[in-house]
């Protein structure tokens, strides 16, 4: 059974950092393409960056430059490494493969105060 545990999250001033980590379990980080989504309030969710199982990293263009998706093959971890965050960046924030059916954690609560 695959499932995803998201954590990390925190509340932040505007222009702080937090470090994301999803720990993965029932599948092999390596194999496929995995990645973070995002829901703000009110909002749907949205894919937000991802890794494929080359190291190819994709972004959404308003996170470029600013956040940073890794991962850890050995340890099963996915990281999100999110800099100069904006109060745009509020968000439950999730892991999971990408076009895949796997279900959704539990996510991790991201707050950007102005």
């Amino acid at each position: 059974q695959v499932q995803f545990a998201e954590s990390g999250g925190g509340l932040v001033q505007a222009g702080g950092s937090l470090r994301l980590s999803c720990s993965a379990s029932g599948i092999t980080l390596s194999v496929g393409t995995v990645g973070w989504y995002r829901q703000a309030p009110g909002k749907q969710r949205v894919w937000v960056a991802s890794i494929s199982s080359s190291g190819n990293t994709y972004y959404e263009d308003s996170v470029k430059a600013r956040f940073t998706i890794s991962r850890d093959d050995a340890k099963k971890i996915l990281y999100l490494q999110m800099n100069s965050l904006k109060p745009e960046d509020t968000a439950v924030y999730y892991c999971r493969r990408i076009g895949s059916g796997d279900s959704w954690g539990q996510g991790t609560q991201v707050t950007v105060s102005s």
